[in-house]
């Protein structure tokens, strides 16, 4: 494909694109397509020859279209919001472009200083204060999910909490068990970390919840005693600042508190709903994670940014270095070498990555900080209206607290009219919801976060509903 062939073939990928983008709101929301669909569409063996670019455009919409469930519809309710803004969406095709591989600052220079550049103005933006911003000993690093920084940081804290012997040596040859905590509603990725780093997940020790669904630090305080007196090294703790069920806030300053008392280090995992931060009235929910040593949160869920681009800030990157960081001779450079420049690959587990703060950099620059401030504070205010309704509403019921943009709820005669509610507002194709246990009842989540979702989606969907629910 020369340069002119790209130009026009370019060109009518964006205008695609662009007419999907438009009138995405039209289509079910959910695939309508049964398991092997898309694979019966395919041939079971590459081509010989190469065939013209007009056929896979055409394609595109008979075998891939099928198989699609509508993300970025504005009727999309479900799990959690995954916005693919225009901006973001042209900042990844430069990236692609320049198909830079920027796991060492010599490799593309810009790479790098955009992204810690992109970090600091993260870190002001959500109030975390200096001790996360470059300046300091601290900074922030973009990662693929909020499950990889949280691998990355799990072997940060065991190298702290062992001197460095588990990565050096293996975790076997440890001289104490270790134990690291998180709640009983934190999601899977902590428990799937601790078995990716050789710990074993049985040695995550999962913490009861209030009446909420947020940590108990009492519990934790207990659980983290009897592993010391069972001779136990606990090294970590992982609170949630907006669980993935219900959106539940661990007391972050509480935890700050214990973790102190015991030398443990504190991860929050804010990837959900820590870009409501950004709104001052909002900035509660990060009381104490100033003083925590590591944090994350997804800009490619509610901030406008497409996946993937999670952000991890730690208080010591030297921390993290000293357990990621491997050279190689054939990756030795002069800039290395001197210590002058950060060197990306020692802050994750893969050693290349893309330009992803190019996504960043455009989706500020666009919107700005008033423009996201903006979309946030609309759903939020949705979705406050939204559970107003349903409390009001007889036959249903809050199942949870609703601070945010995330409302629980379930029928007053249980389980499994819950989810009939549920399977015939999917089946409808005009939205998609997810569900979550919560105790032992089953809910349903709603959540707003698309940047296209208004309130007349809103409106039509609590409509259909009440409906349901009567």
């Amino acid at each position: 494909m020369d340069p002119e062939d790209f130009r026009r073939y370019g060109h009518q990928v964006i205008d695609w694109i662009a007419d999907y983008l438009s009138e995405v709101e039209s289509r079910p929301v959910l695939s309508q397509a049964s398991p092997g669909d898309i694979a019966s569409s395919l041939p079971a063996s590459p081509p010989a020859h190469g065939e013209p670019f007009e056929n896979m455009m055409a394609d595109l919409e008979t075998v891939v279209m099928p198989g699609i469930t509508h993300w970025q519809s504005p009727n999309w309710f479900s799990y959690f919001p995954s916005n693919s803004s225009g901006p973001s969406i042209l900042a990844d095709l430069v990236s692609s472009g320049l198909g830079v591989q920027g796991m060492l600052w010599s490799t593309s220079p810009a790479c790098t200083e955009m992204e810690t550049r992109m970090l600091d103005w993260m870190a002001e933006l959500l109030g975390l204060g200096d001790r996360f911003r470059s300046t300091g000993s601290g900074g922030g690093v973009i990662q693929d999910t909020a499950s990889s920084a949280a691998v990355c940081v799990m072997i940060a804290a065991r190298d702290r909490a062992t001197g460095g012997q588990a990565t050096r040596k293996g975790v076997s040859s440890c001289s104490q068990q270790l134990t690291a905590y998180t709640s009983s509603q934190a999601h899977s990725s902590i428990e799937k970390a601790a078995g990716i780093i050789g710990m074993g997940r049985d040695s995550l020790r999962l913490i009861d919840v209030d009446d909420s669904f947020a940590m108990k630090p009492d519990a934790l305080r207990e659980a983290i005693k009897a592993d010391i007196a069972a001779g136990c090294t606990p090294f970590l703790v992982s609170a949630t600042t907006g669980t993935t069920a219900s959106g539940a806030m661990d007391p972050l300053e509480d935890l700050l508190e214990i973790c102190r008392e015991f030398n443990i280090w504190l991860h929050v995992d804010a990837a959900m709903f820590g870009t409501a931060a950004c709104c001052e009235e909002f900035r509660w929910i990060q009381a104490g994670c100033q003083e925590a040593d590591s944090y994350t949160v997804n800009p490619h869920k509610w901030m406008l940014v497409n996946f993937d681009c999670s952000c991890l800030w730690v208080a010591d990157r030297g921390a993290l270095i000293n357990s990621l960081s491997i050279l190689p001779d054939y990756l030795r450079n002069q800039a290395t070498d001197a210590g002058h420049v950060i060197d990306y690959r020692d802050w994750q587990i893969p050693l290349g990555r893309r330009f992803r703060a190019l996504k960043l950099w455009f989706v500020l620059r666009h919107y700005g900080v008033e423009g996201i401030r903006a979309m946030v504070r609309e759903h939020v205010a949705m979705v406050q209206e939204l559970a107003s309704l349903i409390e009001a509403e007889p036959n249903l019921q809050l199942a949870a607290p609703c601070p945010l943009s995330l409302v629980c709820f379930s029928h007053v005669d249980g389980d499994e009219r819950t989810r009939q509610i549920m399977e015939q507002a999917n089946a409808s194709g005009n939205l998609s919801l997810s569900h979550a246990t919560l105790g032992d009842r089953f809910v349903i989540r709603f959540c707003v976060g698309q940047w296209r979702t208004q309130r007349s989606h809103v409106e039509a969907a609590w409509k259909l509903l009440k409906s349901l629910s009567a």
